[in-house]
């Protein structure tokens, strides 16, 4: 009975004493203040501007890749599970 008494009279500590509210309020907490990063990020980053000939651009990129050395390699190694009949010669 003594005990019962002696908890009913220890007052309550308060509520950021215990660790359990902080773990509740960590989580959303981080999850702001990361949202706030990122919007930082967002607004001092510029986007790069996409060229109005973009796909001119691109071609003349592959066309310069299929005059490269390596192509019977890009060719073997596109056609690994293909059977060999199947396989194209390489171009020289």
């Amino acid at each position: 009975m003594m005990t019962d008494d002696v908890d009913a009279t220890r007052p309550c500590p308060p509520w950021y004493r215990f660790p359990l509210v902080w773990m509740v309020i960590g989580g959303p907490g981080v999850v702001v203040i990361a949202s706030f990063a990122t919007l930082w990020l967002a607004l001092g980053t510029p986007d790069p501007v996409v060229d109005q000939d973009y796909y001119r651009k691109g071609v003349e990129i592959n066309s310069t890749l299929a005059d490269k050395k390596l192509m019977p390699a890009v060719a073997g190694r596109n056609h690994a599970a293909t059977p060999g009949t199947d396989v194209p010669a390489p171009r020289r």
